[in-house]
């Protein structure tokens, strides 16, 4: 029998993962009924899950705290959904009230339009005319013979017999258009009392099925994931609720009628990111607009909006769980509409919640990770990955621009050996591989050279020290090391971070160029060089510096560091061999800090030798 390539493999696991994700969508949507309120029910079990936690260290029992947790929350949202309900009813009442003041208003409107436009509107209104005018007709015609077709013909009499009706149909049409909200609602709450009774339950059954033998990894991640998910829900319904609290109050203030219903209004529709609070002022705005002759109203109204709406997302919201939830602003557009699709209005206010949880879940379940790296906001390439690929799509401006951004929070020792260094291993890599063309090689390693060359003039300059006197003035130069690559290409731009990192710390560094054993043996020994830090990126050019390891040995009195960057600590002193007895690292900032171990000896005695000298 044939085996399977790899390749088939990986098309026929992409398909299963398509259908499957097809399938949910449309499982989704056929049982909208059941699965709203079972994703209510998890919301409202991580919103709820602090406050019966609370109770239950007091002494609560699980059951009591749930039932008492429960029965206030849905006690005062019901409450609160009487009172926005009766003001709705009153506004419809009222409404009739309002269309003197909104026939002024349109009228102002109206005369204030461009005569011009007016009358191209009309001229576009008489042509629509003309041209429905014969379809209008046969439309008549039609209609006529239908008519007297009717009449001819002999009616025959059809009685419609009603079944017999029920005690739950006989209620639904008792409570009429409340029936479906009232049944989505009694089956939340069923859901939501099992969820928290249960938590640790349903827990354990996620660990089952993604745990997969890590359980200790398992619970501690999910166990952090529920923490801080209940937390973030929390903290989003205060600060929602304190937004309507608020808008409602300067309402009132205002004038504007039914200040609570437009408060509870602002409240939930902020659950809609980015157009929710802009439509929840639309509301009392139109109000104002409607009710008070003048625009005064209206305008404080709007202005009431502007400041509580800049107040809150810029300084309440960030400091309370971050300037983000997490979402990237792709994602949470792509998750309302999402959600709004499958579920109506129920989904768009639940789509950041529940996105959220998803962004939970691929965070911690490995099968799901592709969530994350979908929805999250998190960089989905390190900074060394994005250096490299926009190098690779010839972009240098991009690629310096990433390197700039990294070094407004880091310093240049740790760009160079966290992000340069793990890039050129990445060029180094595929040019090994031959992955790498001739052009895009010239590129990549000539771009390299000209950002160490740019931030190396930038921020290479010595580290100062501040005087008695308060000036700074440069520290003392500790002795001269070069820094020597093992072969061109890649080692000889490491062995330029290591020149203008050691000058930086005061250092008299020199960069050789890279050549036979023989001659740069030559050149430290006509240099005066008392240190020496050879280069290698790559396995395949560390056999060369293990050749020049065993020359420089036979330089008396220079001290070695070999700088193997591609290895591990432990390999890399056995990839050298036994014949090298300089010291190895794998780090550059270790390396350089080998340099000043080996300078500062050297500096005293020299200064003690001018000493007796004078």
């Amino acid at each position: 029998m044939a085996s399977s390539s790899p390749q088939d493999v990986s098309a026929s696991s992409k398909a299963v993962v398509f259908i499957a994700f097809v399938l949910a969508i449309a499982a989704l949507y056929a049982g909208r009924q059941v699965f709203i309120p079972v994703a209510l029910a998890l919301v409202l079990s991580f919103l709820l899950t602090p406050v019966v936690t609370l109770l239950e260290k007091i002494h609560f029992g699980r059951l009591p705290a749930v039932l008492t947790v429960l029965v206030l929350s849905f006690a005062f949202m019901g409450a609160v959904t009487w009172g926005v309900a009766s003001q709705l009813v009153q506004i419809m009442v009222e409404l009739p009230d309002y269309k003197e003041n909104l026939d002024l208003k349109i009228q102002a409107l109206h005369s204030q339009k461009n005569g011009n436009l007016s009358k191209a509107t009309a001229t576009v209104q008489e042509l629509n005319k003309e041209l429905t005018a014969v379809p209008g007709e046969i439309s008549a015609n039609l209609a006529k013979n239908r008519e007297q077709a009717t009449r001819s013909a002999h009616p025959i009499s059809v009685q419609v017999a009603q079944p017999p009706t029920g005690f739950v149909e006989d209620l639904r049409s008792l409570l009429g258009p409340l029936a479906g909200p009232l049944e989505t609602a009694a089956i939340v709450i069923i859901f939501t009392l099992f969820m928290l009774i249960k938590r640790e339950d349903l827990r354990n059954r996620a660990i089952r099925l993604a745990g997969r033998g890590k359980l200790n990894v398992m619970t501690q991640a999910l166990d952090d994931a529920g923490r801080r998910l209940s937390r973030y829900l929390l903290l989003q319904c205060l600060v929602n609720a304190g937004y309507g609290l608020l808008f409602g109050i300067a309402l009132y203030f205002v004038g504007v009628p039914h200040a609570l219903l437009w408060g509870v209004f602002a409240g939930v529709m902020r659950f809609v990111p980015y157009i929710g609070s802009l439509i929840a002022a639309i509301g009392p705005i139109a109000m104002a607009l409607a009710v008070f002759p003048g625009w005064h109203h209206a305008g404080l109204a709007f202005a009431f909006f502007v400041i509580l709406e800049l107040l809150v997302s810029n300084v309440v919201e960030p400091l309370l769980y971050g300037a983000h939830t997490g979402i990237s602003s792709l994602a949470i557009l792509v998750a309302a509409v999402f959600w709004a699709t499958l579920w109506g209005p129920v989904g768009l206010i639940l789509s950041t919640p529940l996105t959220v949880c998803l962004i939970v879940l691929g965070r911690h379940v490995p099968q799901l990770n592709f969530l994350e790296v979908v929805l999250g906001d998190e960089p989905v390439l390190l900074p060394e990955q994005c250096i490299y690929q926009r190098l690779l799509a010839t972009d240098m401006e991009e690629a310096r621009a990433v390197a700039e951004n990294y070094l407004k929070e880091n310093s240049l020792e740790n760009l160079y050996e966290l992000v340069i260094l793990p890039a050129l291993k990445l060029a180094e890599h595929d040019r090994r591989a031959s992955v790498l063309g001739d052009s895009a090689k010239t590129f990549v390693f000539e771009s390299m050279k000209e950002m160490i060359e740019y931030f190396g003039d930038v921020y290479g300059e010595p580290q100062t020290t501040d005087a008695e006197d308060g000036e700074s003035r440069p520290q003392e130069f500790l002795g001269n090391a070069a820094c020597v690559p093992a072969t061109s290409g890649a080692d000889e731009l490491v062995a330029m971070m290591l020149g203008q990192l050691l000058r930086r710390s005061n250092c008299r560094a020199g960069e050789l160029k890279p050549g036979s054993p023989e001659e740069i043996a030559a050149s430290i020994s006509h240099g005066d060089y008392r240190m020496v830090v050879v280069s290698s990126i790559s396995s395949i050019s560390a056999s060369e510096a293990r050749v020049l390891c065993k020359k420089l040995g036979g330089i008396s009195g220079l001290h070695i560091v070999m700088g193997l960057w591609s290895f591990e600590s432990n390999m890399a002193r056995q990839r050298l061999g036994l014949g090298c007895t300089g010291f190895v690292t794998t780090s550059l900032s270790e390396a350089i800090g080998e340099v000043r171990r080996i300078a500062d000896p050297l500096s005293a005695a020299q200064a003690v030798t001018e000493s007796s000298e004078a």
